[in-house]
């Protein structure tokens, strides 16, 4: 099911070769933002306004660079074309999807290793609940860049849940320790 009348922005961006850094920053700033590449230099997102800060930040950084940045807009010559550029967009997300997924399940293995060797501590503590801010930050991001709905989205909101009931699990576990340990003194 493809949006009908949904425009994208193709952006043509030609960087010096040297030094490497200016190509490298402009890749991971398109990169963050979620934009699809389409072939060497050519890269594309929804024209949605979800986009627009990230864009503007890889054109000027390719400009800073003493390079070109072209943004045009675009749409399909027919449904196909844009069917197509959808479903490139929407496998894109998905492999984000599962990249977060598998980063939950690393998180959930993290805590129960923490609760089998029973380091109920709140420097542990402080670390995992950090470690579940990176994911609950990552998920908005994720969440806000999928404007297609890839089918992993579903999971991973169920599985953010479970991070956060196996946190505040382990968070009871840690403050009940230190009671314990408190009361034994």
């Amino acid at each position: 099911m493809t949006e009908p009348h949904l425009r994208w922005l193709v952006l043509v961006i030609k960087v010096p070769a040297e030094p490497s850094r200016h190509r490298v920053a402009v890749w991971r700033e398109l990169r963050k933002v979620g934009a699809l590449s389409l072939g060497q230099g050519v890269w594309s997102v929804p024209d949605v306004p979800v986009f627009a800060e990230g864009i503007a930040r890889a054109v000027e950084l390719t400009e800073q660079a003493g390079g070109r940045a072209l943004v045009l807009d675009a749409a399909g010559r027919g449904e196909a074309d844009s069917a197509a550029l959808q479903a490139q967009f929407t496998a894109a997300r998905s492999a984000d999807w599962t990249e977060f997924l598998a980063d939950c399940g690393k998180f959930e293995a993290e805590l129960a290793k923490e609760i089998r060797n029973a380091k109920f501590t709140l420097a542990e503590l402080e670390e995992e609940e950090q470690s579940l801010e990176r994911l609950r930050r990552w998920h908005r991001d994720l969440t806000a860049r999928d404007v297609f709905g890839a089918p992993e989205a579903t999971e991973a909101a169920e599985r953010l849940k479970q991070c956060t009931a196996a946190c505040e699990d382990y968070a009871e576990r840690v403050i009940r320790a230190l009671h314990d340990s408190n009361g034994d003194q």
